[in-house]
């Protein structure tokens, strides 16, 4: 291969790599909005009202899986009860598996009648407490959430509403981040992540179907609801798409919501991203029949695009631009050109390294938290891959502290 050949081929490479990356974080919700705006040009959405009489609604069983969550029981059981629904319609239900702090005491005592605990000592992690306690839930709706989130008043009316869609199988509720003040990158970081994840999946529900469900706040039709290998690391995720896969499609409801801490600081958020980066490529292998569009058309093209780029070959290729870059001009690729582009690389990692110092130091800039974070999302991208290989098949994590409120 002579000079030129060898120059061409870096720089296609370059480009392809180049739009790959554009693409998974930027072009895709440019095109998403574009094939929104046509569709609702032709086809306008249809509303379905809840039931005229609060006796026609239906019950609800609202599902917490806890493990030694004792600090914030109390907590979240008021805001359980605030809750704008019928009371005699609520269920609330707490399975607890392996916890051996005074969770359980706390439920028993002070919440006795509000609440049903189910508790096993032995701890298998959140999917298997999830597999088993819904066996023994017979409500036709149940919504789930984590026991270190609040949810809004008018959560439940707003996922009952999404559900008169008899296409819809999984709700989706909004995960936003309660970023404080003194809030460092990690809740900072995660705030702004949040912020534009959540404007991708009500344009993916308008579309067609939003790609997954946060933990956070979810809700499924129990027959829908089907057993998960205990070692899933994304239940949530893998729960929701197994239900598009039988022809349902998820509904996204801004106006449900679930609140939550950020992570107390960057080493916690590591563990967090590097879970769910394992857990992502843990459900592209399990879910790989979605990536055949011929047989689920538009749901294959919103999930490639939305999750499974972000979560294989995009963080490879974000960081082969560099050496790419370097390498082209070495090779003799025009060099005002790819020096500007060198240059523009460069500094897009400095500000990244520079937000990493401040917050280090615990000195506080939204601007350069962004490229940190977005670095920092695809370096444990990578370490995800290291974690699956290492993972043990029991399913138990350890939890991410978060910061106080």
């Amino acid at each position: 291969m002579n000079d030129d050949t060898l120059a061409l081929c870096l720089e296609i490479f370059f480009w392809f790599a180049l739009f790959v990356v554009f693409y998974t974080y930027l072009g895709y919700g440019i095109l998403l909005y574009i094939l929104v705006k046509l569709k609702e040009f032709f086809v306008k959405p249809v509303r379905r009202p809840l039931p005229a009489t609060e006796g026609e609604l239906p019950e609800v069983t609202l599902f917490i899986t806890a493990f030694n969550e004792e600090e914030v029981v109390d907590e979240k059981m008021e805001n359980c009860l605030e809750l704008d629904y019928p009371a005699d319609k609520l269920h609330i239900v707490w399975v607890t598996d392996g916890s051996n702090d005074g969770t359980n005491e706390r439920l028993q005592t002070r919440w006795q009648g509000k609440a049903t605990v189910h508790f096993q000592p032995l701890r298998q992690g959140k999917t298997a407490a999830m597999t088993r306690g819904m066996t023994l839930v017979d409500t036709p709706l149940v919504v789930f959430t984590d026991a270190n989130t609040m949810v809004n008043r008018e959560a439940i009316r707003e996922i009952v509403l999404a559900f008169q869609d008899p296409k819809v199988g999984c709700v989706a509720g909004e995960k936003r981040i309660a970023v404080q003040t003194k809030d460092g990158a990690a809740a900072g970081g995660e705030g702004i992540y949040w912020k534009y994840e959540s404007t991708l999946k009500a344009l993916d529900a308008r579309l067609y179907s939003a790609v997954g469900a946060a933990g956070e706040l979810f809700a499924v039709r129990r027959e829908l609801f089907e057993a998960m290998e205990p070692d899933t690391l994304l239940d949530d995720f893998i729960l929701s798409l197994r239900i598009t896969m039988k022809g349902y499609t998820i509904a996204y409801r801004t106006n449900a919501y679930a609140i939550e801490s950020g992570s107390a600081d960057m080493r916690e958020e590591e563990k967090r991203k590097v879970r769910i980066a394992a857990g992502g490529l843990q459900s592209i292998w399990r879910l790989r029949p979605l990536l055949n569009p011929f047989r689920y058309g538009v749901l294959s093209f919103q999930y490639t695009s939305h999750r499974v780029l972000r979560w294989s070959v995009t963080p490879f290729l974000l960081f082969a631009l560099l050496p790419l870059n370097v390498a082209i001009l070495l090779s003799g690729g025009p060099t005002v050109f790819y020096g500007v582009l060198l240059g523009m690389q460069l500094l897009f990692y400095g500000l990244g390294y520079w937000g990493y110092y401040l917050s280090a130091r615990q000195i506080k800039n939204k601007i350069l938290f962004i490229p940190y974070y977005f670095l920092f999302m695809n370096i444990n991208v990578l370490k995800g891959i290291r974690y699956l290989k290492k993972k043990k098949g029991n399913g138990a994590w350890e939890k991410a502290k978060r910061s106080e409120k």
